[in-house]
């Protein structure tokens, strides 16, 4: 298959008159399988009603299908094609956050999707997405769009059209190229469908954020749970990870040094994954920065691209840094936690 690459530029004005949208939504409605953009990674879109075209995007990711997939719409009129209950917090949080990277899970409407988008579950995650040709697109199709990660199963999340192609072409039909994203981090999931509202995924929108809107939300116990069955993207397989084998260090500067230095004088080749502000205090044969501690929307931003570049780099192995589990952090560590399949070292077992 050949993949065709559309470029747009998202700070033009028009973008809906552009034949590249026109182009791109004729595909979809064709049930073909193209990515796009969002303000969060990459999104590999299908028209969420059909069977055919929902199966094209677990065979070109390598996804296993009982994994439910996030419904991305672009008015607020299509949402009530896809549920008929809409609590008084779910509409707080769409007043509050949409568009945007938050998205939220209702009881489904019969009939309103695929059943291969929700893995045969009564719910359905719908999320509007901030990025204007996210936006035009879905609009041009006049069809919800489901859209998990632009990447191969399992592989870091997508923040440029060439972390697509790199994992995708000759497997899907198109790429709308419309730069580098921009949290850099999927959105965070929240179910509302039932009582009292749960953070299934953390993501671009902290709990602290949400609970100031509607009061007091759950974090899900079963996150850590890969028996129970998943209400949300990324709940039960390793995801993000790199190609080398990468661990969490949960212990000082000095201590990581020595974790170094051991794994060098066995003759493995060490990536380091650090901050702007600590990165020139390892020494060791890779060491990337993926932004600053003081501001870890910047980290959001380059996680996965980091990860993406010590693919190119080729180190044996990779240590990584830990972010503290409040805020935004609490995200990070999620994926890192997924991207080292839960794999810690912590200088406290040594101790």
């Amino acid at each position: 298959m050949k993949t065709i690459q559309w470029i747009v530029d998202k700070y033009e004005d028009n973008i809906s008159t552009y034949p590249q949208i026109k182009e791109a939504a004729q595909f979809l409605n064709d049930n073909e399988v193209i990515a796009f953009p969002t303000e969060t990674v990459y999104g590999l879109g299908a028209n969420a009603k059909s069977d055919e075209a929902i199966a094209k995007i677990f065979a070109a990711k390598g996804r296993p299908a009982d994994n439910p997939l996030i419904v991305h719409i672009s008015t607020f009129s299509q949402l009530t094609e896809l549920t008929e209950h809409i609590s008084n917090q779910a509409k707080q949080l769409i007043k509050a956050f949409w568009p945007g990277p938050l998205t939220i899970i209702f009881p489904k409407k019969e009939n309103s999707v695929s059943k291969l988008v929700t893995a045969g579950l009564e719910t359905v995650a719908v999320r509007m997405p901030n990025h204007p040709i996210a936006l035009e697109l879905i609009t041009a199709a006049g069809i919800p769009i489901a859209a998990p990660s632009a990447n191969r199963s399992g592989k870091p999340s997508p923040t440029t059209a060439d972390h697509v192609c790199t994992d995708l072409n000759g497997r899907i039909a198109g790429i709308v190229n419309g730069g580098m994203t921009g949290v850099g981090v999927e959105s965070t999931v929240i179910d509302c469908s039932g009582g009292v509202p749960v953070i299934l995924r953390p993501g671009g929108i902290s709990q602290e954020e949400i609970e100031a809107v509607i009061g007091k939300v759950m974090m899900d116990q079963a996150l850590a749970n890969r028996d129970e069955k998943p209400k949300s993207p990324g709940m039960k397989y390793t995801h993000y990870a790199p190609a080398a084998p990468l661990y969490l260090v949960d212990g000082d500067r000095k201590w990581m040094q020595e974790l170094i230095d051991r794994k060098r004088l066995e003759g493995e080749k060490v990536g380091v994954l650090a901050t702007n502000e600590t990165a020139p205090l390892y020494d060791a044969d890779f060491v990337l920065a993926c932004g600053s501690k003081k501001d870890l929307k910047t980290v959001a931003h380059h996680l996965y691209d980091t990860l993406r570049s010590f693919d190119e780099i080729k180190p044996d192995l990779i240590f990584a840094e830990v972010f503290p589990a409040t805020g935004l952090g609490v995200a990070l560590m999620n994926r890192l936690e997924k991207a080292a399949g839960h794999k810690w070292l912590k200088q406290i077992d040594e101790k």
